[in-house]
């Protein structure tokens, strides 16, 4: 099935800041939500397996909704020819990118053979991106570590990026600022135990200054965001900051954008949210499939863990529908003079 959505024609700055692909988190009502919250920044998909597009149900893995773009796609594979086959799908599905991922760090990553442990092997990676390249019009990217497990000097970061680009003909990388350990950590203990080295990236890019370099990794706020483009990082890619915590993608637009403000509040973005709700409802989605992604939408205000009490308890029903939401906005009232939220009384 080939959606009839073209591609964004002008990438200029949309890689400038995006919303990190993760497992289980950045799947498509996800990525509506915070397409709410920014009109600029690029989203990414979960990582989807060339196996389950070359074996499995396409349109449950690539279906998305128009509002999502600038989307890209993550692709987790290394086999040549699958991962061009699963390129060309997500061109003809209207991706705007396609990336490859050289980060995750799993045990079921590493057994498929793709993920952080192909750092060891630039030329593999380097081989994958040139049939990607060759394959499709749209952007190819990269997603990598600075290194993995003894393999962590800055020499191996810069072979691999050198041979990725030269043979492979990527000119777009965000590098996870933190090697991964492949044996002896998680993947949630390679998200915080190895030390950030943001120094190390910054070096690498005045090396390929003719590349874009973009960094990911531990950046909690737009402060250090908005810093690290300052030092001439190309791109700032956020992760589980913006999840937990998305109201902060409200002030992406004006902040690293120059977009003019946008006036609005939370509630402004949940009343937007919610006719997508009914719609995926008519369709069959659960509510708490949708739900689950803004919980943390009213953090830090008063009546947030009201809010999130009361859809975490009544999203689950199968009647359940936008009457949840809106009873929960009952927690919190807007006031219209200041834009803040606050604890409705009575």
């Amino acid at each position: 099935m080939r959606r009839e959505i073209p591609p964004t024609a002008n990438r200029a700055g949309i890689d400038r800041f995006s919303v990190a692909p993760m497992m289980d988190w950045t799947d498509r009502h996800c990525r509506v939500f915070h397409r709410l919250l920014s009109q600029h920044a690029l989203l990414y998909t979960e990582m989807v397996t060339t196996g389950a597009l070359m074996h499995g149900d396409v349109p449950r893995h690539l279906d998305y909704s128009a509002v999502e773009h600038p989307v890209a796609l993550q692709l987790g594979g290394s086999e040549p020819a699958d991962m061009a086959a699963s390129a060309r799908l997500g061109q003809d599905w209207g991706y705007d990118e396609i990336n490859m991922n050289v980060g995750c760090p799993s045990d079921r990553v590493q057994r498929g053979t793709f993920g952080a442990c192909l750092m060891a092997e630039p030329q593999l990676v380097a081989r994958n991106v040139a049939a990607m390249v060759e394959a499709v019009d749209i952007p190819v990217t990269v997603k990598c570590r600075i290194g993995i497990d003894d393999q962590d000097s800055e020499a191996a970061l810069t072979d691999f990026v050198g041979h990725v680009s030269e043979s492979g003909g990527c000119q777009r990388f965000v590098i996870h600022a933190r090697k991964a350990w492949l044996q002896g950590l998680s993947p949630k203990e390679n998200r915080d135990i190895p030390p950030l080295d943001y120094d190390r990236v910054k070096r690498l890019k005045a090396q390929f200054a003719h590349l874009h370099i973009g960094i990911n990794g531990g950046i909690k706020d737009l402060d250090t965001a908005a810093g690290l483009l300052d030092a001439g990082l190309d791109s700032v890619m956020l992760g589980r900051a913006a999840y937990q915590d998305p109201w902060l993608l409200s002030e992406v637009d004006s902040r690293l954008y120059g977009a003019p403000p946008v006036p609005r509040t939370r509630h402004d973005v949940v009343e937007a949210f919610l006719p997508y709700v009914e719609e995926q409802r008519a369709a069959g989605v659960p509510l708490h499939a949708m739900t689950r992604h803004i919980l943390g939408l009213f953090n830090s205000q008063p009546g947030a863990r009201l809010w999130r009490r009361y859809i975490s308890e009544n999203a689950p029903s199968k009647s359940a529908g936008v009457e949840v939401l809106r009873q929960a906005l009952a927690f919190v009232s807007v006031d219209e003079d200041s834009g803040t939220e606050a604890t409705k009384a009575g």
